[in-house]
């Protein structure tokens, strides 16, 4: 009777889930229509109709490919579980591998490829279709799937060690498996962002010392002014993926380093670029960094404790269709089971992190007015709206729920209030 009301309760979260998801994301396209025709007052002198509705129709297009997306991930999650899915895979691997580390591991890895091959459509269709169509896209065929197979190879070498150690201590570690897999994940996660870019980064794309002597100079006395020690400013050929402009913090304590698209650096001022720095530099100095990866950690603390609790209760597996009566070993599969689950049960939680997010960056935005000159990054931002066609016209109930970061009008009314 558990596993029956579990899988009820499983059923009625993924339609609520989706009822929602599909409402904010219908709301969102009706308003980004209704505000179509005109650019709002606040940015009409700077901004010109063309890319005002050249940013509602690719915002309205991304939305849509959501939409789909969401409706194929219902599925394929609901033919795992309830329909059996992964059932029928586990049965068929232990046969070829039989019983044992190399079966949970082969499981683990089987997910994630079938999971991979159902995204690819999704994948290919954004870069070179969607994004295309909206002269964002600069990556070559051969890029796309270099890409792919270095993301593969890089994800088998350090995904796949790190599996074998956490299943080693759920099966040897005994009750208090989960906190020593913990322990062992956040360093892993530490260890990552330490090397990430000095290791994996230069694998995609090419860095190089800024050269811009004005830029430099700037960036170097806002790094002194605000004590903040920095190790290098470089410079990333994004241009050569995309046309959307970004930058970037990596590294810890005295090896930070500073991280500029190509394409950023070559649509803004050197005072807009020292405004943009200022605001990154803002979420360093304010412990931004810090408390996210304090609740990260702790959350994950949370969540490990709970796949100790349910990897050893029958009706888990049972109420998301899987008998583990006839599994060889439980572990991979409650991991994979408690990862299709998890997102299913705390989307609801997931504005909470949207109002934080957008909390920390006006606290950053206030810290670079502080820093530098709200002007300067009030046009930085209108120019980096324009630049990746992004809707100044979001459906505000749409915003609030899922936007790490303030819709434009918003933000730029407190930058204003802040002068």
């Amino acid at each position: 009777m558990i596993s029956v009301a579990f899988s009820v309760l499983f059923v009625s979260f993924l339609l609520l889930t989706l009822i929602i998801q599909f409402w904010l994301a219908s709301r969102h396209i009706r308003h980004i229509l209704r505000n179509r025709a005109a650019v709002p007052a606040q940015f009409a002198e700077k901004i010109g109709l063309a890319s005002h509705q050249k940013a509602a129709d690719y915002t309205i297009a991304k939305t849509k490919l959501g939409m789909v997306m969401l409706l194929v991930n219902a599925l394929v999650l609901v033919g795992f579980t309830l329909f059996g899915g992964l059932q029928w895979l586990s049965v068929y691997l232990v046969k070829l591998t039989g019983p044992g580390m190399w079966y949970q591991i082969s499981l683990l890895v089987a997910f994630t490829i079938i999971s991979s091959i159902i995204e690819f459509p999704f994948s290919y269709y954004s870069q070179f279709v969607l994004e295309e169509k909206f002269g964002f896209n600069k990556m070559t065929l051969g890029l796309f799937f270099t890409d792919m197979i270095k993301n593969a190879v890089i994800g088998a070498v350090l995904g796949l060690p790190l599996i074998w150690v956490i299943l080693t201590l759920m099966e040897k570690a005994g009750s208090l498996w989960w906190l020593y897999a913990w322990a062992f994940f956040i360093a892993f996660q530490m260890l990552i962002m330490l090397i990430f870019p000095v290791v994996i980064a230069p694998l995609f794309n090419k860095f190089w010392p800024l050269d811009n002597e004005e830029v430099r100079e700037r960036i170097e006395s806002l790094s002194k002014r605000v004590s903040f020690a920095l190790k290098g400013i470089f410079v990333m050929d994004g241009s050569k993926r995309s046309g959307h402009g970004n930058a970037y913090f990596s590294g810890f304590g005295g090896a930070k380093r500073i991280v500029f698209y190509d394409t950023l650096l070559e649509r803004l001022a050197p005072n807009e670029i020292e405004a943009v720095l200022a605001h990154e530099l803002g979420h360093f100095k304010l412990k931004h960094i810090i408390k996210r990866m304090a609740v990260m950690f702790a959350l994950s603390l949370v969540f490990m404790a709970m796949l100790g609790f349910f990897k050893d209760q029958v009706w888990f597996y049972t109420g998301l269709g899987v008998d583990p009566m006839l599994l060889a070993q439980n572990d991979a599969m409650a991991i994979i089971l408690f990862m299709l689950a998890l997102p299913v049960f705390t989307f609801l939680f997931s504005p909470l992190s949207a109002i934080t997010s957008r909390k920390h960056e006006f606290e950053a935005d206030a810290f670079a007015a502080k820093h530098t000159h709200a002007n300067d990054l009030i046009t930085a931002l209108v120019k980096m709206y324009d630049d990746n066609s992004s809707t100044l016209t979001p459906d505000p109930l749409h915003s609030a729920f899922y936007d790490s970061h303030p819709s434009a009008s918003v933000r730029i009314n407190h930058l204003l209030a802040a002068q």
